[in-house]
């Protein structure tokens, strides 16, 4: 029988950093919170910073999450957007570590191949799959319907991870067999 998890995900944004809040138990998922974290656009670096992991350590707190998913980084054009987001990254990482919660990370392709089954699929194509796989949840596209992407790809990482190691324990160990001589 498969425990219930609560897992956080995070798309991570010193803009708009969408999160996701799901409980799974095996494959079977429910939507329980989802928002933006929108730092202080005005504000310097450090600040921006700052209210991000103050705003990421309340929702850890508020919804006592068992395990985080954070979406990787990927470079397009800008250079110093990447470098931005790699700070984002940074604290939506930090923020689940400082909780001592197991953190993983997932490239876009791969939580939109989880939810969709294709790793090219659009934001409009994310949002409608968490809306079928969450039902009343009402998330449009952006960064909250990304966010539980995320977490559902790491229930799906979790829970296989569970699954490999149930059967590991169950399985007897080998012994070698004696030959009669």
């Amino acid at each position: 029988m498969s425990e219930k998890i609560r897992i956080l995900g995070l798309d991570p944004s010193l803009v708009a950093c969408g999160w996701g809040v799901i409980e799974a138990v095996g494959t079977k998922v429910s939507h329980i919170a989802h928002g933006v974290v929108r730092p202080p656009v005005k504000a310097g670096l450090p600040a921006r910073l700052n209210s991000l992991y103050d705003e990421l350590a309340n929702i850890v707190q508020m919804h006592a999450p068992d395990s985080v998913g954070v979406e990787e980084a990927f470079m397009k054009n800008n250079a110093m957007s990447a470098l931005k987001l790699g700070h984002a990254r940074a604290i939506c990482l930090l923020v689940g570590t400082q909780a001592g919660l197991s953190v993983g990370e997932y490239a876009p392709r791969a939580v939109k191949k989880a939810v969709t089954g294709t790793g090219g699929a659009d934001k409009e194509q994310v949002a409608a799959m968490m809306n079928v796989l969450l039902p009343g949840c009402g998330v449009a596209a952006g960064d909250a319907a990304d966010a539980l992407a995320i977490a559902i790809c790491h229930a799906q990482r979790v829970n296989h991870q569970t699954t490999l190691k149930s059967r590991r324990a169950r399985s007897a160990p080998i012994t070698p067999h004696k030959v009669a001589s």
